[in-house]
């Protein structure tokens, strides 16, 4: 019985997507804990969506689809930024209008490809059991170059979660340190996107970084407690796909998900047994 609960650990390409999804979880960890912090949420589901026209225009070029989702992510990035300054709208307003019309012309667009109208399963499912080498190369690169962004600019990111005001008071530059958080938040989406697909990708950015904030405060403490949750969503997810033959990448994020809520289930019945 032992050794056939470890036949997942002897196959590559399982092990292959578990390492995948632990970079994605050192990931999502730098970026999520942020994104929920300054109360980003919403911007980044609208942005995992609003790819789909890079992500078309790119396939129908033969370019990179990364390249395509990615920049079509910033593009709504920075269009959200502009307009969330308007006083007319509130900055929800502003995204529920750019994310349908994103993902209108993605759909446009896809309604004129049949070529790639059969991958739109896997644009917002992925398959983290594909992982190959050269996704795991693209991780490891995508995690360094944010980390190396994300440590410098960890007192920016603080002061503007908390206080922009006291942050534009500090000379800490609001608007700048903003656009460096939306920069980095488009390439956590573009990159996982890649590999796990939309819908794992934000799941994997928000749940565990959720569920941490619920145990932890110290903003480093919260990133790591984030990783290690994230992690073992990954490898519980796909043990738990092995076993039962269900879609990895949904199992991934069902137990991030769950993990959150017995969490959040576990410190409310303690706030009651202390009240």
């Amino acid at each position: 019985m032992l050794l056939e609960s470890l036949d997942p650990f002897t196959v590559p390409f399982v092990v292959r997507a578990m390492v995948g999804g632990v970079l994605l979880a050192a990931i999502s960890a730098l970026v999520g804990v942020w994104v929920i912090v300054r109360g980003m949420t919403f911007l980044g589901e609208a942005m995992s969506h609003g790819m789909l026209p890079g992500v078309a225009i790119a396939s129908v070029l033969g370019g990179s689809l990364v390249v395509g989702a990615g920049l079509s992510a910033l593009a709504m990035a920075l269009g959200v930024n502009g307009l969330r300054k308007s006083r007319r709208f509130g900055q929800d307003t502003s995204i529920g209008l750019l994310f349908v019309g994103m993902l209108s012309l993605g759909v446009i667009i896809v309604s004129h490809s049949r070529s790639f109208a059969t991958d739109l399963t896997a644009f917002l499912f992925g398959d983290v059991l594909a992982i190959g080498a050269q996704d795991l190369a693209l991780l490891v690169v995508a995690f360094v170059a944010i980390a190396v962004v994300s440590i410098p600019l960890y007192r920016p990111f603080l002061a503007l979660s908390f206080d922009p005001r006291k942050a534009q008071t500090l000379g800490l530059r609001p608007g700048l340190t903003n656009i460096a958080m939306l920069i980095l938040l488009t390439v956590t989406i573009a990159v996982s996107f890649h590999i796990v697909g939309t819908l794992l990708s934000f799941g994997m950015l928000i749940a565990p970084s959720a569920a941490a904030l619920l145990v932890a405060r110290r903003i480093p403490v919260v990133m790591v407690t984030a990783f290690a949750l994230g992690a073992f969503s990954t490898v519980a997810g796909v043990l738990l796909s092995w076993h039962l033959g269900s879609a990895a990448g949904a199992s991934i994020a069902a137990i991030a998900v769950a993990t959150f809520f017995v969490l959040a289930a576990g410190r409310h019945i303690a706030s009651r047994s202390l009240a």
